[in-house]
């Protein structure tokens, strides 16, 4: 099989199981010539098991007009607030503090996580999340 060219990359962040023509989806693929809704119904298949959830993903766009996508897992942020129950973090990270995390669920956190880290093991990853956790104002409890 010949080595397709790439003509470039889009990156999006769209809800698990809920890609839909409209923005951000739309414009963005729109602007690169990709069918939009064969992306769309290729995405939402690929996403159920994380329905609702805001799922990274990076397609890759080829000269032909062809596409190809890579899911990741949901940010940490996300895992973060949903384990805590909070809507959003702090507005003053640092100062207010507005949660507490454990360390049992950084590590289950960063067993979902452990894909798209940049760790060797799960201490190493469970550290990373707790960075994150840190910097939304959520403090890490042992």
């Amino acid at each position: 099989m010949a080595k397709k060219e790439i003509s470039g990359y889009v990156k999006l962040q769209i809800k698990g199981g809920q890609a839909n023509p409209a923005p951000p989806v739309g414009p963005a693929l729109g602007q690169r010539g990709i069918n939009i809704m064969d992306f769309c119904k290729a995405f939402n298949e690929k996403t159920k098991k994380f329905m609702g959830k805001p799922v990274p993903v990076v397609i890759t766009v080829y000269k032909d007009k062809k596409f190809d996508f890579i899911i990741k897992s949901p940010p940490a942020s996300h895992f973060i607030k949903e384990a805590v129950k909070l809507k959003s973090g702090s507005q003053e990270p640092g100062r207010n503090i507005v949660a507490s995390i454990t360390k049992k669920q950084l590590e289950e956190i960063a067993k979902q996580k452990m894909s798209d880290l940049n760790a060797h093991d799960i201490d190493e990853a469970s550290k990373i999340i707790a960075g994150s956790a840190r910097s939304m104002g959520i403090e890490v409890k042992e």
